[in-house]
């Protein structure tokens, strides 16, 4: 039988991306969004659910269990960008990236594991970010809330291991996608001390208009289903970006930061 999947935030950008790929691969599919009637050319199913609501995202998994009676993937996808200095970007705007990014996921996996341990099999792949192994200025709020998935994820796979249910991190670089018109932006002020702040966006705004297409991201999460036993973490994006990772284990910490501050021209 064909595996099914669930994708969170599968109408647009890195979601859509491998809904399309996997459906041509032969999966049965269903993405989620909060309109997914405004989506009508999609090419695999679509099912309403708001990681910002729990009944939703409960109404969502449901529905897919009881149309194919099994879910084998759940692709935890949905997310938003943040940026701005942490002073200046007010609380709900650090709360809602944290319930969308965390605490979201987190409601999204709690859905689906007494399905998958019912099964006695399951993967999960939170997709996370290469921004998330390090605190980038600026985007120090995305950072965090992506961090705090990837570590969460290790927990999981311990917790899981004895119902066959499989847990692993994708950590997307940036890809050519329409998420900066979806991210919130600290205003820039004339009157704020952050006078850097406007160059270092334009910066971030740069190098994903710059970047390569999302299929790469489907094509990992392709390979990740077909192994047998998934690393803990994986990364997806441009040498650069993952290289990073690697000099940030590798460096001390403030040669490693004076890079960044380079880089950012800081």
């Amino acid at each position: 039988m064909s595996k099914v999947i669930l994708i969170t935030g599968g109408s647009s950008g890195i979601g859509k991306s491998i809904g399309e790929f996997l459906t041509q691969k032969g999966y049965t599919v269903y993405g989620t969004s909060r309109n997914p009637n405004r989506y009508t050319d999609s090419t695999f199913n679509l099912v309403a659910l708001d990681v910002n609501n729990v009944q939703s995202i409960q109404d969502a998994v449901s529905t897919v269990i009881s149309k194919e009676g099994q879910l084998d993937v759940l692709i935890n996808n949905a997310g938003v960008g943040i940026t701005g200095a942490v002073e200046e970007i007010p609380q709900e705007q650090i709360q809602h990236n944290f319930n969308t990014n965390f605490f979201g996921p987190i409601n999204v996996i709690k859905a689906v594991l007494p399905q998958m341990r019912k099964q006695q099999s399951g993967l999960v792949i939170n997709i996370t970010s290469i921004a998330g192994y390090m605190g980038l200025p600026y985007r120090g709020i995305y950072s965090a809330s992506k961090g705090a998935l990837e570590i969460l994820t290790e927990a999981l796979r311990m917790e899981t291991k004895d119902f066959g249910v499989k847990f692993t991190n994708l950590a997307p670089g940036d890809f050519a996608t329409n998420i900066a018109a979806g991210r919130y932006h600290a205003p820039v002020l004339k009157s704020s001390a952050y006078k850097k702040y406007p160059d270092v966006l334009n910066n971030i705004d740069e190098e994903v208009d710059e970047s390569g297409s999302p299929i790469a991201v489907a094509k990992k999460v392709y390979q990740i289903i077909n192994t047998k036993h998934p690393k803990i973490h994986y990364k997806v994006g441009a040498f650069m970006q993952k290289f990073s990772i690697v000099l940030k284990f590798v460096l001390p910490d403030k040669l490693y930061e004076k890079l960044l501050i380079n880089h950012y021209k800081l």
